[in-house]
């Protein structure tokens, strides 16, 4: 536990970092903002197309890796609903919730961190969650708040999320990158070198953002912020865990999946709060309560799928 500790130790220590400079106004509120569009639309987009071009796309599509991760990570979000519903929130607000306890951070702490930590291994699994939630939980998200709102789904509500899919730039990355190595196309030297000095920009800027990020935000709603952020860092990846043994998923690639999905809440789902109006002190707060946990809890399962 304490030599894996010490492995992640840097990365977190990056995020606070970008804390510090951001809690002591070194680093301005605007800073930090335009150090995420450069991470967001270049670095981690150029570390993506790297990774997605070298990965062979029959072995990313495994269909027992998508179906535990799908339903673990359903499971989930349905208890997410429930509680939610239990204690008398609508529709819309108990969705967004739901989406707080399964959605982790995956594309700006976990593709830096996991394949760092856990090898060339971890570009396919992590790949493949990422893709997960953002065209199947992300559009879930946005189709029931539609729906709550306007008393049913039309076009109206498809085609926004059809341009946010397309104009998203790590799924165009990765498609990109698929395609690339798909079509059997050569990288040439200096294309890799370009993307590889850009790509590596990723880590330690996407960490610096995520925790200048988390300087602004105050800790408000205690009591479902909490179980929002346990259900992110516990429940979920004790679900996909299950699913995934269920399925008799690859044991390297299940325990990679166990990882991301203890990954803590992440940011765009705080997004999504503030576009829609919902619970955003709840998600916010869980954002920072989850990130602060997972310095502990994520050296923690790797040592459980270690073992």
């Amino acid at each position: 536990m304490i030599e894996i500790l010490l492995k992640t130790l840097p990365f977190f220590a990056l995020i606070g970092l970008g804390w510090a400079a951001a809690a002591t106004r070194f680093f301005p509120a605007e800073g930090a903002a335009w150090l995420t569009k450069f991470v967001f639309y270049f670095a981690l987009s150029a570390m993506l197309f790297r990774f997605a071009a070298g990965v062979d796309l029959g072995q990313l599509f495994d269909l027992r890796f998508v179906l535990a991760y799908l339903l673990g990570s359903s499971a989930v979000w349905a208890i997410g609903m429930w509680v939610a519903r239990a204690r008398g929130l609508g529709i819309a607000e108990a969705a967004m919730e739901a989406q707080c306890c399964m959605i982790g951070n995956t594309g700006f702490l976990g593709v830096p961190m996991l394949v760092v930590l856990l090898g060339p291994a971890a570009i396919g699994p992590v790949l493949m969650v990422l893709i997960i939630d953002m065209l199947v939980f992300s559009t879930l998200i946005t189709l029931i708040v539609h729906a709550s709102r306007n008393g049913g789904v039309g076009v109206a509500a498809i085609l926004p999320v059809l341009r946010g899919i397309a104009a998203n730039p790590m799924i165009l990355a990765m498609v990109a990158g698929l395609s690339w190595g798909g079509l059997g196309l050569p990288m040439p030297g200096p294309l890799d070198e370009f993307l590889s000095i850009l790509g590596a920009a990723a880590t330690p800027g996407a960490l610096f953002a995520i925790g200048a990020s988390l300087a602004g935000r105050k800790l408000a709603r205690l009591a479902p912020s909490a179980w929002l952020s346990g259900a992110k860092l516990v429940l979920h990846p004790a679900a996909v865990g299950l699913a995934a043994w269920g399925f008799g998923v690859d044991p390297v690639a299940a325990g990679i999946m166990v990882v991301a999905a203890g990954l803590p809440v992440a940011g765009n789902v705080y997004i999504l709060a503030q576009h829609f109006g919902l619970a955003q002190q709840r998600v916010s707060t869980a954002i920072l309560i989850s990130t602060a946990a997972s310095i502990l809890t994520i050296p923690a399962l790797m040592v459980l799928i270690g073992a």
